[in-house]
């Protein structure tokens, strides 16, 4: 599953560069299948989804630090766990029971955003 940040978070932005997807991004920021990742051009995500990699998205949260569900591997085929909460000081990088998804899928989800 993703990892999701709960809104005890203090805005350290900690976790952002730990994130080997490019997935956490800074309240009220836009973001973008692209960044951080190999996609590009027009794209068909693993669900069927289809995007423009360049594309700007609304941001999630416009509060707090967010993570993109599409984007985070819970850092499989990088580390041994997400790094996210590895160096978030208050806990609040939790699993996301919204996105629940097999070691499997998200191996399969690296691999598409990273060629190798």
């Amino acid at each position: 599953m993703a990892i999701i940040i709960t809104d005890e978070c203090i805005n350290c932005g900690a976790c952002e560069p730990e994130c080997p997807n490019t997935a956490i991004y800074e309240g009220a920021d836009d973001w973008r299948y692209a960044d951080g990742t190999d996609l590009e051009g027009n794209v068909v995500l693993p669900d069927g989804k289809k995007v423009e990699a360049n594309e700007a998205q609304e941001p999630i949260s416009d509060e707090i630090y967010y993570i993109v569900p599409d984007k985070c591997t819970e850092c499989k085929g990088f580390h041994d766990e997400p790094q996210c909460a590895a160096v978030c000081p208050v806990d609040c990088c939790v699993p996301d029971d919204s996105h629940v998804e097999t070691e499997e899928e998200l191996l399969g989800k690296q691999r598409f955003m990273h060629e190798e």
